[in-house]
Parts: C-alpha cells; sequence; structure tokens
C-alpha cells in the first residue's frame, strides 16, 4: 500500500551523457519561476557566480583509469529531499522546511537571513547562496510544474526530467512501492547518496551497468578493412560538394 507521499528522482547514471541540458533547462525555468530570478555575476568574466540548482560532475572510473578498462561516469545532483533533512533542523528561522503533502523541502525566502547554516548542514552542497538578494535557494523540484493545471498532464515533470535527451532522469512517488519509479529502483538496485549520513535522501541512483571488455586483438579484427564513423562522414561531405559543385 502507498505510504506517505515522497516525490523525488530516479537518476540512470548509465546512461546520463553528461550533456548539461538538464542543468540548462533547470537554469531556464527557475529563472523566470518559483525562486526567480536565479542570478548570474560576471558571468564570462575570469571570476564567474551564480545560482545553479542542478550540477554535474563527470568521473573516469575503472579499476586502473586508463584504457578499456576504464568508464566516463556523469553525476548529476541536486537537491535530495531528504526525508531527515539537517539543513531544516538547523534553519533558525523556519524558512527552510518540508512539506508534509509531498516531502519537497523548500525555502522560504522572506524568513531566511542568509546565514548559511543550511549549506554547512548539508553533505551533498546542495543548497546555493544567492549573493544578490542574499538568501538560500535550491531545487524545488519544479513545483511551479509539477502542479500546473495550464500544462499538458506529461510536461507536468521537473524541467530537467523533460529535456533529458537520453531519458535518464525519472521523477514520480518513491512513497507509493508500486509506481514506476520505485519499482524502477528495485530491478535496478538503486541506492541513496552516501546513506551512512542517515539523512534518507528521497532520490535515487541506478548504478551504471557492467560493460563487456572485448580484447584488443578481437576489436582489431572486428574492425579490419572497415572504415570508421569519421572516414564515413567525410566521404559523404566530399560526395556532397562535388555533387554541389557539379550542378
Amino acid at each position: 500500500m502507498p505510504g506517505a507521499k515522497k516525490l523525488g528522482l530516479v537518476i540512470d547514471l548509465d546512461t546520463c551523457v553528461g550533456c548539461h541540458a538538464c542543468a540548462v533547462a533547470c537554469k531556464e525555468w527557475n529563472t523566470g519561476g518559483h525562486m526567480a530570478p536565479l542570478t548570474d555575476l560576471a558571468a564570462y568574466g575570469a571570476d564567474p557566480d551564480g545560482v545553479w540548482f542542478n550540477r554535474i560532475h563527470s568521473f573516469e572510473a575503472g579499476e586502473q583509469g586508463h584504457g578499456c578498462t576504464s568508464r566516463t561516469v556523469h553525476f548529476p545532483k541536486s537537491c535530495l529531499h531528504c526525508e531527515k533533512p539537517d539543513c531544516v533542523t538547523v534553519c533558525p528561522t523556519g524558512a527552510s522546511y518540508k512539506r508534509a503533502e509531498d516531502g519537497i523541502v523548500l525555502v522560504n525566502e522572506s524568513l531566511c537571513i542568509g546565514c548559511k547554516l543550511c549549506s554547512w548542514a548539508c553533505p551533498y552542497g546542495a543548497r546555493e547562496f544567492d549573493e544578490d538578494v542574499g538568501v538560500m535557494k535550491k531545487c524545488t523540484l519544479c513545483i511551479d510544474r509539477i502542479y500546473n493545471p495550464h500544462l499538458e498532464a506529461e510536461e507536468r515533470v521537473p524541467a530537467c526530467v523533460m529535456v533529458c535527451p537520453t531519458s535518464s532522469r525519472h521523477f514520480g512517488d518513491l512513497g507509493d512501492p508500486d509506481s514506476a519509479v520505485s519499482t524502477l529502483v528495485r530491478d535496478r538496485r538503486g541506492y541513496d547518496l552516501m546513506p551512512e549520513m542517515g539523512y534518507q535522501p528521497v532520490n535515487k541512483y541506478l548504478p551504471p551497468r557492467p560493460r563487456p571488455v572485448v580484447p584488443e586483438d578481437q576489436r582489431v579484427a572486428r574492425n579490419a578493412g572497415q572504415p570508421s564513423r569519421a572516414e564515413k562522414g567525410f566521404a559523404e561531405l566530399l560526395r556532397w560538394v562535388d555533387k554541389a559543385l557539379t550542378r
């Protein structure tokens, strides 16, 4: 049976390509949304600063960290909307709070004094201090999208989920064991980020699947005599240019 509603994200690290579309869409939507604006200070200067709710880190992972035994893993990170959020506990004004109806952690900017205690308490680095207005801001799970009756039903998802080109981001109720996201977590053995901290993040990550390692001699033999993708593309370009010039 479904328990308390826990809206959150499930992120597939196996298919994320690190394109940053989620970060850009998040920035664009929220600049005119619930916590608007999201400032950019000296964006093209030597020391840029600004507010980004979604950030993507890339890591080289593997047994030896090089060659065919390694792979690049892209790790998107935003607020995890923890069940036991210390950012809420330490807030002296009650500006940070967790909604009972859906579990989303938000900030009431009118109460925030910019003391940054919440950012120190968050082990995930998910809080963003807006230097321009002097308050803390964070991911809202796009509450102005997911509850927006003027949007089509399929568009009532966070902006980051809406734009992901590889469908690596999933949104739903993780408090419902029968929901699509809960089923996905079970099937793919999704996990919490830093569970030892005890904050019980709602957002989950799906681990990268193991990739088969093809011995180098087999890879060479398999591709022997076959033009590379780049060579095929260049040949096609030359044919197109030749055709255009002979018209």
